[in-house]
């Protein structure tokens, strides 16, 4: 209708109807807005839930299998053995391998000069034309040229033959206890400050291997920033000295703490760790204080955490404050109870 010239009465007709028509319009985008608003997007999920455990702080390492070292009670499980002085080997004992016992003749020098006069200083002391000295001389002397196992063990190493010339600085054979070794670990400077003797120690092997820290050294290498750690395995348990092996260090345990899953602690926008506790259909944020991870698991604590407690792992990340969720998989009763909320 054009309305450009009327008479008074016909303008304010066609007034009332432009009117109405504005209003019906802006009635329609209220009605549009309402409807998006009633719009409420579901992110899909998977669930957790918090649970009761027992965790455990670790140093991790590489650390090299070696013989005992010497204690109060026992010599050094494996020795190096150097020629007394020199001369020239004439007799290999034994051979790479063979298990001997402590005092058993390994390499013989040039001894047989030196078992003579042994022999006849003994036919001297025995008709009493010789001192006592003397005889214990010669049989120090004799001592000299026969190098013999300092420990029961096995010849690992036999590094001369006969005939071969050698002086002090030659080391003619080995022998080590293999059923005495240790682990001997270089640890971080930074992570060794609660180390102490006694701590567990968890030492991979075929079968893994338990035992505890002997020794935590009080000096820092320079070098490296680290600080050697060794324990006493208990017994060989199919582990070689010179192996490399990776260890575990137990330097806490918190027992029975609160625990949820690893992917279910995200942190928010603000540096805060969080997780999503699960109201029936609905997901809200909580932050929580964060511990010791073991096995999956991660300590949590916050006012009103209990166990049993769901929590979303798959899509928490970014997840808004009270978002509808919808479960593409779940585990054990949480499975069900949320289901029938989101059913409702």
């Amino acid at each position: 209708m054009n309305c450009k010239y009327t008479p008074p009465l016909l303008a304010a007709v066609c007034g009332a109807l432009i009117l109405s028509g504005t209003t019906r319009a802006m009635a329609g985008a209220d009605e549009n807005s309402a409807a998006e608003e009633k719009i409420v997007t579901e992110v899909s999920v998977r669930t957790g839930k918090i649970t009761t455990a027992t965790l455990h702080g670790y140093v991790s390492a590489y650390g090299s299998i070696e013989t005992a070292p010497a204690t109060a009670d026992q010599p050094a499980a494996g020795a190096q053995l150097g020629a007394p002085s020199a001369g020239v080997v004439t007799k290999v004992d034994v051979i790479e391998g063979q298990h001997v016992e402590k005092g058993d003749a390994l390499v013989e020098l040039n001894s047989a000069a030196a078992a003579a006069e042994v022999e006849r200083q003994k036919t001297l002391y025995a008709q009493q034309n010789t001192s006592l000295k003397s005889l214990q001389d010669a049989e120090a002397q004799l001592a000299l040229l026969r190098i013999s196992a300092p420990v029961a063990g096995t010849v690992v190493r036999i590094n001369v033959q006969p005939g071969q010339s050698v002086d002090m600085s030659t080391v003619v054979a080995e022998v080590m206890d293999l059923n005495r070794l240790a682990v001997s670990a270089e640890i971080p400077s930074a992570e060794a400050g609660d180390l102490k003797p006694g701590d567990p120690v968890e030492v991979s092997a075929r079968l893994p291997v338990m035992t505890r820290l002997l020794f935590v050294s009080p000096h820092v290498n320079r070098d490296n920033d680290t600080v050697l750690v060794r324990a006493l395995l208990p017994g060989a348990g199919g582990l070689r000295p010179g192996q490399f092996v990776s260890l575990r260090i137990v330097t806490a345990v918190h027992a029975h703490c609160l625990a949820a899953p690893v992917e279910s602690v995200v942190t928010d926008e603000h540096g805060q760790s969080v997780i999503a506790l699960v109201n029936g259909s609905e997901a809200t944020r909580l932050p929580v204080q964060t511990g010791l991870r073991e096995n999956g698991l991660v300590e949590v604590a916050a006012p009103g955490l209990q166990a049993g407690q769901g929590v979303v792992t798959v899509g928490a990340y970014g997840l808004p404050e009270k978002t509808r969720i919808r479960l593409v998989e779940a585990s054990g009763d949480l499975s069900a109870s949320t289901n029938s909320a989101a059913a409702k």
